[in-house]
């Protein structure tokens, strides 16, 4: 086996970090990339090993996959994660948790590399016809893909098990094998156990011509992308949101098709047929005076002036109070908000008087007079007025001396907090990005 499908994917300086379980499909692609790195030494190479604890055997693995790296002079490291099965299943669960453990411990400048292979691909394909998924499903695993500033690769996707096995026995390597994977009562085991061998009985180039439709679906789906690309720009601000009037107008395939991938751009999952005709019938087409959301997994999707919103689930604030002791220091702000911080060169806030603390809340009631407005105001309109939706008004740090409103930073100053000489001070809130 040449290496072609490694130096086609990586440059001879590329910095790989190899996502190494231990069984037989890593074991090849780590044992390739060590003998790769002998013929260019300016690549680097480094394991990760995913410690799920879902076995009685992991230490153990743990154990195999550190040697197997000390032996060949490769830096690992192991992740330890925990697995919480209930709402996904576990397999789902497990796949979420190695992820996003992987990425987190990417370097700049690092590939992940995982070592998927030509069998795996169609089981992935089988799997997404159980699920009834259209073009972007059956489309399969990419052979390279961007997850935020790193790329994924399966440089293994066109090569089958049994060449795996063969290159395993001609170069005398080791793997393991985990237990869970001849339990039948996972599909994608029940479909390499039960089902593959049956059809590649009948077709041997089954799997060869499985990726072929997963790779035309993936053409289809990449014109796509092409074609809707503009529009889906225009119809979408710096925010991420999604203005959707025109939508309604659309077919309903052109419509499922820019919303699937705007949903995608937002970093939610391919939601289902059904779950776009919910989208429509009930958070577009609900009532102008409605508050519509839906729920998918860890986001939610809601409406507002017009306009669709992906987002992340998040714990309510309202009870929520913090006390500003040092305004020379920031003030971090819960559920990664940001800081506040104070800006003694610009007077927007009077000084807070001896018997007067600096607390910080995320909830308001009541009515209000606010610097440079006529009359007063109800929270509420003024939320209105200054165009926040509903969801983030309890998101958004009020600025309080005792029980008195002084500021929302960065949207408004209440006339008793607004100050009069020269000796204020200004609220500055950095949102963390």
């Amino acid at each position: 086996m040449s290496f072609s499908h490694l130096a086609s994917l990586l440059t001879p300086d590329a910095r790989c970090v190899l996502a190494f379980s231990g069984g037989l499909d890593s074991t090849v692609l780590l044992h390739q990339l060590v003998s790769w790195q002998s013929q260019v030494p300016e690549l680097q190479v480094r394991a990760l090993h995913v410690h799920h604890g879902l076995s009685p055997n992991a230490e153990r693995w743990a154990s195999h996959c550190l040697h197997i790296c000390q032996q060949w002079q490769i830096p690992c490291e192991v992740l330890r994660v925990q697995v919480d099965g209930r709402v996904k299943g576990i397999e789902a669960a497990a796949r979420e948790a190695r992820y996003q453990a992987l990425f987190r411990q990417l370097q700049p400048g690092e590939h992940l590399l995982t070592a998927q292979h030509l069998d795996d691909q169609c089981e992935t394909l089988l799997l997404a016809l159980k699920r009834g998924s259209g073009p972007a499903g059956l489309a399969g695993m990419p052979i390279q893909r961007q997850v935020g500033k790193h790329s994924h690769l399966r440089p293994l996707l066109d090569i089958s098990r049994q060449q795996l096995e063969a290159y395993a026995t001609e170069h005398g390597l080791g793997w393991i094998d985990d237990e869970s994977n001849a339990d039948s009562r996972y599909d994608r085991n029940f479909l390499r156990q039960d089902i593959l061998p049956l059809l590649q009985t009948r077709w041997p180039h089954f799997s060869a011509a499985s990726a072929r439709s997963a790779a035309l679906c993936g053409e289809q789906e990449q014109l796509l992308d092409e074609l809707l690309a503009e529009q889906l720009a225009q119809l979408t601000d710096e925010q991420g949101t999604l203005h959707f009037p025109p939508l309604l107008a659309m077919s309903e395939a052109r419509r499922h098709a820019l919303l699937r991938r705007w949903i995608a751009q937002q970093g939610g999952a391919m939601p289902s047929r059904d779950a776009l005709k919910r989208i429509t019938d009930e958070v577009m087409c609900s009532r102008e005076d409605a508050n519509p959301s839906l729920s998918f997994a860890a986001f939610t999707l809601r409406r507002y002036r017009q306009r669709l919103y992906w987002l992340n689930a998040h714990a309510s604030l309202s009870q929520h109070s913090l006390t500003w002791h040092d305004r020379e220091q920031l003030l971090r702000l819960p559920e990664n908000l940001g800081v506040l911080q104070a800006n003694p060169a610009i007077a927007t806030l009077r000084q807070p008087t001896e018997d007067e603390s600096i607390n910080v809340r995320f909830q308001a009631s009541g009515y209000y007079h606010l610097l440079g407005r006529a009359g007063g105001r109800e929270i509420k309109k003024l939320w209105q007025e200054l165009g926040v939706p509903p969801w983030q008004r309890e998101r958004i740090p009020l600025i309080y001396y005792n029980q008195t409103l002084i500021c929302a930073p960065g949207l408004f100053v209440t006339r008793e907090g607004a100050a009069s000489d020269e000796q204020g001070w200004q609220a500055i809130w950095l949102q963390q990005q």
